[in-house]
């Protein structure tokens, strides 16, 4: 009997062809004539690509070496990357205070690594300074504070600027677009309308020319004999131009909240903030995860149009050391490498909020 039913499980087994490798191919891949076309026609795109590229980035390319006379002509010369690698990471910021710079670089690494270890204690409190002492402690470190050597604005630069623009944007954009949000579905008119106004012209206004009005036309607005740096100015408008997009973005989160989550607030003897604290905005902000990551992705790549103010980013530095005449002709492998940087943050962004959701999924 045990035979019989052990003969007859094996005869239902699915086809081999429908299950493991061969089956994800068919299904995804070759699934009809149209996507076999698409899929045969990516092969070789790739097939010409790839292997090129790969000659020239790895196999032809130079590593070692000081000057670009030491480089290859069939391939890269990535000497060009490591020699102009302290002006791309940390731009003109003085050598001897570096250390500034690598130890919130240290700090930041340590508080990542232990939010992103599961089952350890305490891990709000790491998440509040992250968000809110760390950039304080970071600026004041980084400017001068502390009785430390003041260092100006304008020899911050490279990767490091990028971040510094990035995180601020992303850490203060995301509280300003909760509250524009709230602001904009007020029952009170005017912070309705406030609201409004607010974010429709900064969601209408392109952020190259949020960047020129920031730098040009705002201190304008500043009493006689107040002046804020170009740094501060450029943080301002990316800020608020960020919030204004994120704001519509948690306004979608709260308009595709159930009605009942609202009502068995108020049944509970909620006010407006302590419901929407404990109740709405949790949920709201969790549906709206990869809308909200989206923008901070979008916040970290706009940065590279503060070079249109004199500010020499990630990728303004890489274009800056591009005219150097003892390094002309290797802008290829400055942009390869900004590329590929760039992949590597967005990336790690998007995986993040991949495993946040499923961490916080409910089952709804």
């Amino acid at each position: 009997m045990n035979t019989e039913i052990k003969d007859s499980i094996e005869v239902t087994k699915p086809p081999i062809a429908s299950i493991g490798i061969i089956g994800w191919l068919r299904k995804n891949l070759f699934s009809s004539w149209s996507n076999t076309i698409l899929t045969l026609l990516g092969i070789y795109i790739l097939y010409s690509i790839i292997p090129s590229f790969i000659s020239w980035a790895f196999i032809d390319a130079s590593f070692v070496g000081s000057t670009k006379q030491e480089c290859s002509k069939e391939g890269a010369c990535w000497i060009f990357i490591k020699e102009n690698l302290k002006l791309i990471f940390y731009g003109l910021y003085p050598s001897e205070e570096l250390w500034r710079i690598n130890s919130m670089y240290f700090v930041l690494l340590v508080c990542g690594i232990y939010i992103l270890i599961p089952n350890l204690k305490y891990k709000g409190w790491v998440g509040s300074f992250l968000l809110i002492l760390f950039p304080i402690l970071s600026v004041v470190m980084f400017s001068g504070g502390f009785g430390l050597e003041t260092v100006e604005t304008r020899l911050w630069g490279g990767l490091f600027l990028t971040l510094v623009i990035a995180g601020v944007g992303i850490v203060l954009s995301l509280p300003i677009g909760v509250m524009l949000a709230l602001g904009r579905r007020s029952k009170l008119p005017v912070v309705s309308l406030l609201s409004t106004i607010f974010i429709e012209i900064w969601r209408g206004v392109p952020l190259i020319t949020v960047l020129f009005m920031a730098s040009n036309m705002f201190p304008l607005f500043m009493p006689e004999g107040v002046n804020f740096d170009k740094l501060i100015r450029a943080l301002i408008g990316v800020m608020f131009f960020s919030a204004a997009y994120l704001a519509e973005v948690v306004r979608g989160g709260l308009q595709a909240m159930p009605k009942g989550q609202y009502e068995a607030a108020q049944a509970m003897g909620l006010s407006y903030w302590r419901m929407m604290a404990l109740v709405i905005l949790p949920q709201s902000l969790k549906m709206v995860i990869p809308a909200i990551i989206g923008s901070f992705i979008a916040i970290f790549k706009d940065t590279t149009l503060v070079l249109v103010i004199g500010l020499f980013d990630f990728l303004g530095i890489i274009q800056f050391v591009g005219t150097n005449p003892d390094w002309l002709g290797f802008s290829h492998e400055g942009y390869v490498f900004a590329a590929v940087i760039f992949w590597i943050f967005c990336f790690g962004m998007s995986r993040y909020s991949q495993n946040l959701e499923k961490k916080l999924d409910t089952g709804r």
